[in-house]
């Protein structure tokens, strides 16, 4: 998916180097992605949410806090607070450029960041924290040999974080310990999800039971086991991704999602570039996601090609005999259908025409729940094979393709 450069200045004035990554169609809604502390919008964890989120339609603006990556400013000048107001530059920058961020993300400290900074943007509808702690001084915690708590009367200090150092000023420190997080959380008004990691050595998961409990309705909280603290992993950004997609078109406007529900009954499938295999899948407002098995070699975050076919089935089959039951006035309750494909030899198929060679077999089992009488059953699953789709795989088909010019 294509990103866009697109810089902004603080209320400092200070330049601000950020990305948005767009959809190649027009967005459903814009997010706006805080990454963790003395990280970059280039972390690995905040590109792959970011272009898993862009796949499923939703535009994603991730930035360098002042002083970070190619941002102007200084690291040793920056507070947690002067991170909050670069938060609320990038959502007004938005505002005047595209549309104004409903959903906020923050990772790690920038998780903690957008907790704070939601209060002040009024579209926001939607909160997202990834193994965020519940205090931003957790973060002096994290400085090698705890050489914050014994600033003395030096006006910054050097400080090591994973094997890197950074200079931070008493100011900084001061700012963090001043937090009160539990209060803004529990004045949020909006809706909140709650990732977090139980083996997060460097966020405990007690942070996510505070943020949760100190939350009003409505929240969530979804559990990553096996990940770790920056989501190292691409199948755990790409399953936040698609958690946060889900989640998150409740409580959007309608307003806010764009309006092109198309009238064609056509589908289009399009490469995520998300691993080797995982594809979009488009049909008007309707969007799912096609993949592999990890073992074949994908990210295992969707359907693979025979799994939508047999879908497709067995979505159609249960649609008729429903319809069928109501029109005959039956006490059908449920349908469920279940199906599997496999490869048999031709010679095995007493009712096939062809007697060589391979052929593809799909074996459905129809479950049907209610008081119905023999004959009813015996009646239903002879409708059964009278669904369009099963008509179609039972019929010559002829599929025609051409070359369609890329769109410019």
């Amino acid at each position: 998916m294509p990103s866009e450069r697109f810089d902004f200045s603080n209320a400092k004035g200070e330049r601000l180097a950020a990305l948005l990554d767009r959809p190649i169609e027009q967005p459903r809604a814009y997010a706006l992605f805080a990454h963790c502390f003395t990280c970059g919008k280039d972390i690995r964890a905040a590109k792959r949410i970011a272009e898993a989120l862009t796949a499923l339609g939703i535009a994603v603006l991730r930035f360098d806090f002042t002083g970070l990556g190619s941002s102007e400013g200084e690291f040793a000048n920056t507070t947690f607070s002067s991170n909050v107001a670069d938060l609320i530059a990038a959502a007004a920058a938005l505002r005047a450029r595209w549309r104004a961020p409903a959903i906020l993300i923050g990772h790690s400290l920038g998780g903690a960041a957008v907790l704070a900074a939601a209060g002040d943007l009024e579209e926001v509808r939607a909160v997202v924290t990834i193994n965020a702690p519940a205090d931003p001084a957790h973060v002096i915690g994290l400085f090698k040999d705890d050489a914050a708590a014994d600033i003395g009367t030096a006006r910054e200090i050097e400080v090591t974080l994973a094997g890197r150092p950074f200079r931070i000023s008493r100011s900084f420190l001061n700012d963090v310990r001043q937090q009160r997080l539990g209060e803004r959380i529990g004045k949020l008004h909006k809706a909140l999800l709650v990732f977090h990691s139980p083996t997060d050595e460097i966020v405990g998961i007690e942070n996510a039971t505070f943020i949760f409990t100190a939350a009003k309705h409505p929240k969530s909280f979804v559990s990553l086991p096996g990940a770790d603290h920056l989501l190292s992993r691409r199948s755990d950004a790409s399953y936040v991704a698609n958690v946060i997609h889900a989640w998150a078109e409740r409580y959007l406007d309608a307003s806010e999602v764009a309006s092109e529900t198309s009238t064609d009954s056509g589908v289009t499938v399009r490469e995520t570039r998300m691993g080797r295999f995982q594809q979009e899948i488009t049909a008007g407002r309707h969007r799912i996601l096609a993949d592999e098995p990890v073992e074949a070699g994908g990210l295992d975050s969707g359907l693979n090609p025979y799994g939508l076919l047999l879908a497709g089935l067995g979505a159609c089959t249960s649609m008729t005999l429903r319809l069928y039951a109501e029109r005959k006035a039956l006490r059908l309750e449920r349908v469920t259908v279940r199906l599997e494909h496999s490869r048999i030899h031709a010679a095995d198929c007493e009712n096939c025409e062809t007697q060589e060679g391979m052929l593809d077999r799909i074996d459905r089992a129809i479950t049907l729940a209610g008081d119905l009488t023999q004959e009813e059953r015996t009646r239903l699953l002879q409708i059964a094979d009278k669904c369009p789709v099963h008509r179609t795989l039972t019929s010559e088909v002829e599929i025609r393709t051409v070359e369609q010019p890329q769109e410019s």
